[in-house]
């Protein structure tokens, strides 16, 4: 199982970016999909998920009505569209699938910083 995480960077407050994951070595569209995220001193939080077919998405309070997931099965990636960003969004961003009895599976991560 492997990830390639893309789309960090540094933006302003109230800017937006999206972040992609593709995924390879499994069978993608079996398997619900997450984004996590990680900020400084701070446990591993879950941000989103979207389900197989992207029927059914559920977000963290903290990101609902400014955070979109969405998936494309036909190119194996998982997005995550952030507008009106917040400094408390800066973090790092892994997307992350599991796999029963397997265990989970995570990406390398991808910077996100939000500064003036």
């Amino acid at each position: 199982v492997q990830f390639v995480e893309s789309g960090g960077g540094l933006v302003q407050p109230g800017g937006f970016l999206t972040l992609s994951c593709a995924a390879s070595g499994f069978t993608f569209s079996n398997y619900p999909m997450r984004w996590y995220r990680q900020a400084p001193g701070k446990e591993r939080e879950l941000v989103a998920t979207i389900s197989r077919f992207g029927r059914t998405k559920d977000y963290a309070d903290s990101v609902k009505g400014r955070f979109t997931i969405s998936r494309d099965n036909a190119k194996n990636t998982v997005y995550l569209q952030m507008t009106s960003l917040k400094l408390e969004d800066t973090a790092v961003y892994y997307c992350s699938v599991r796999i029963t009895p397997r265990g989970d599976y995570w990406g390398q991560g991808t910077q996100v910083t939000v500064s003036s």
